[in-house]
């Protein structure tokens, strides 16, 4: 399927390359979670990973509790999960849950729908659930594409591989830019509130203070503290700290770099500095979130399994 393991220890959560499976074209892969199951063992799909590729994942039937970066989703049939590259994730219990899953590297889209379909965007929600006629027509993109990677050799290969990257692109186009059913307006966040936005994610290692952020964007902070309370129904502070945070754990979570470097790195000035930091907005010191998350990250990587199979 899809794994090959970028670590060195074996409590750390494995990074995931994407791996074409034999005789497939690389780039884009489509399977059952039933396949899934025969393919992975239940202990290692349980174990978090953090893969460089998209995971799209659709219930047909049954329900599935997912964690995405720290945070628990209930998935069912009728929703979408999308994991993009970067995010820490962790399957639950697939035995009651049957869908779709739709691994693809980013490069196989243009960099224009890349950009319309918001791939990048670590802002878009993790659940996606279409209704009415959205529902029937990212359905119909769905098997299309998955008809269409189950037909290799029926088109030359350069022909096939352009079917796969459009299909991919009419589902991720259809996801990302879903109507909104009547009376429940969805508003486009405003340009001060992206701007922030934006601001807090090339920056947010260099400064944690509201000030800093309106002086470089030309704002006051009460026009900053506005638009992220109607933009992300947060403070301006709480919207920094959140993001500093959840770079903490990636890190804590992933590498085997000390608090004190990953203090350093976050932009603390001290390693105590960043322990209160993280206790205060979590209840948990930073190695204790690792040692909670190393723990049940135990057992062979999703390469050793798939390579057995």
């Amino acid at each position: 399927m899809m794994a090959k393991k970028r670590h060195d220890s074996a409590r750390e959560i494995p990074e995931v390359a994407f791996a074409a499976p034999a005789g497939t074209p690389a780039g884009v892969e489509v399977m059952s979670l039933a396949e899934l199951r025969q393919r992975v063992c239940e202990q290692t799909l349980a174990r978090p990973q953090r893969p460089d590729f998209h995971h799209l994942l659709a219930l047909t039937a049954g329900n599935l509790w997912h964690v995405v970066d720290f945070n628990g989703y209930a998935l069912r049939p009728g929703s979408w999960l999308w994991v993009r590259p970067g995010q820490v994730h962790q399957w639950g219990d697939l035995t009651q849950a049957e869908g779709t899953l739709i691994l693809f590297q980013q490069d196989m889209l243009d960099p224009a729908t890349a950009t319309v379909a918001r791939v990048d965007d670590p802002h878009v929600p993790v659940i996606i659930t279409p209704v009415a006629d959205d529902a029937e027509a990212v359905t119909m993109a769905s098997e299309h594409l998955s008809h269409e990677f189950r037909s290799l050799g029926h088109l030359p290969l350069d022909v096939h591989i352009a079917a796969l990257r459009h299909l991919l692109a009419v589902l991720l186009l259809r996801l990302a830019h879903l109507t909104v059913p009547v009376g429940s307006p969805a508003p486009e966040p405003d340009e001060t509130y992206l701007r922030f936005r934006d601001a807090v994610e090339r920056h947010f290692t260099s400064t944690r203070r509201v000030e800093d952020y309106a002086r470089m964007l030309g704002y006051s902070g009460r026009t900053l503290a506005r638009a992220a309370l109607a933009g992300a129904g947060l403070s301006a502070k709480e919207f920094i700290d959140r993001r500093v945070v959840l770079e903490a754990k990636r890190l804590l979570a992933h590498g085997d770099e000390t608090a004190a470097q990953i203090s350093d790195r976050l932009g603390f000035v001290t390693p105590s500095q960043f322990s209160k930091y993280f206790m205060q907005r979590t209840g948990r010191s930073p190695i204790d979130f690792r040692n909670g998350v190393r723990g049940r990250a135990e057992g062979p990587g999703p390469s050793e399994a798939l390579g057995q199979g």
